[in-house]
């Protein structure tokens, strides 16, 4: 096989939507944090929502994880979901998302009634070398056979991490 049609994980970003309340922020910034070992990001509205919360407000925390940590952070995550993911959940660019209702469920966490529990989402975006080609600032496109398709990131997906497709 051309190893330049290899498929790899770029990043997984896992995501806890939180909403108005400063106190349960925190607390889902201290599960990230223990969950990765990594500093979370909170993130901001980014303009007047529908909810009624204005601009620059925060309203939940992510973490991106990369290399040897994501792929150990995914296969943690898929155990949660019994690895098996709908086939709904890959878009036509190869990436997928699945959501994990409540974290107690992934393998090695424990309760902890300070925290509480909470649900999140998990983002993993895939690539093939030479991807770096669209994030230059002159700009270029990756051609259209280089592309991962939906078909392609779900065949990945069964062969790394032993996942069932449904």
């Amino acid at each position: 096989m051309n190893p330049m049609k290899e498929i790899r994980i770029e990043k997984v970003v896992i995501n806890i939507g939180i909403g108005n309340n400063r106190e349960r922020l925190e607390k889902a910034k201290a599960l990230l944090e223990s969950l990765t070992g990594r500093k979370p990001l909170i993130t901001k509205t980014k303009r007047r929502t529908t909810f009624g919360m204005a601009k620059g407000r925060p309203i939940g925390v992510k973490v991106t994880l990369r290399g040897e940590d994501a792929i150990k952070m995914l296969e943690r995550l898929l155990e949660t979901k019994d690895k098996k993911i709908s086939s709904r959940s890959f878009d036509r660019d190869g990436n997928f998302s699945f959501g994990i209702q409540e974290h107690i469920d992934i393998p090695g966490t424990r309760y902890d009634p300070k925290i509480g529990i909470f649900g999140m989402d998990v983002c993993v975006t895939l690539e093939r070398p030479g991807y770096r080609v669209k994030k230059r600032k002159i700009s270029s496109k990756i051609g259209d056979d280089h592309k991962i398709k939906k078909e392609e990131a779900m065949e990945f997906v069964k062969k790394k991490f032993g996942v069932e497709i449904i």
